[in-house]
């Protein structure tokens, strides 16, 4: 019999197949379960968006989703989450880990998703960027992200502008 594998791991690979053996993702989740081993500590806990939302609502007459603009939030530290692109934290968000990104062309670094609150956008949740959670497995031993960062200047005022000329949708009628 030929195989690249060592004996020992054929077999494994063999046994596995057949479905007579554990993998070790389910190995992990039974650790999980049982608390002998924190697989679910850190995951991808961190939001994509916190700025511009209710829960960070600090404004005097309750105007969240116009209280803080994209330009804005990258000054502000928040009290209840935090958020990043491709983002993990631990369960309590204790301590967050993002990834910043620079093109050489934006005028600042690219930290968190680009979006328009409420009277520039849809409601605070217009994100214009593509971004895509690929795979993970159930103990986020593994993730994998991906995310579509422009080699040229973001449109960050074209798309407000843009947004702005077009008017606020019309209320429907029924």
């Amino acid at each position: 019999m030929s195989c690249s594998l060592p004996l020992s791991n054929a077999f494994v690979s063999r046994t596995y197949w057949k479905g007579t053996m554990t993998t070790r993702e389910e190995l992990r989740l039974a650790e999980s379960r049982d608390r002998t081993a924190h697989w679910k500590r850190w995951g991808p806990y961190l939001s994509e968006r916190a700025w511009g939302t209710v829960r960070e609502d600090y404004s005097p007459g309750g105007t969240a989703w116009d209280y803080v603009s994209h330009d804005q939030a990258r000054s502000r530290a928040y009290r209840w989450n935090e958020d990043g692109i491709a983002g993990i934290s631990d369960r309590r968000q204790t301590l967050c880990f993002a990834v910043a990104l620079w093109n050489r062309h934006d005028p600042i670094l690219k930290e968190r998703l680009f979006g328009l609150t409420g009277q520039e956008g849809n409601h605070g949740e217009d994100v214009k960027e593509l971004y895509y959670y690929l795979d993970s497995t159930p103990t986020h031993s593994y993730m994998k992200y991906l995310y579509k960062y422009p080699q040229a200047e973001f449109p960050y005022a074209g798309w407000s502008r843009r947004t702005a000329a077009a008017g606020a949708p019309a209320a429907s009628s029924s």
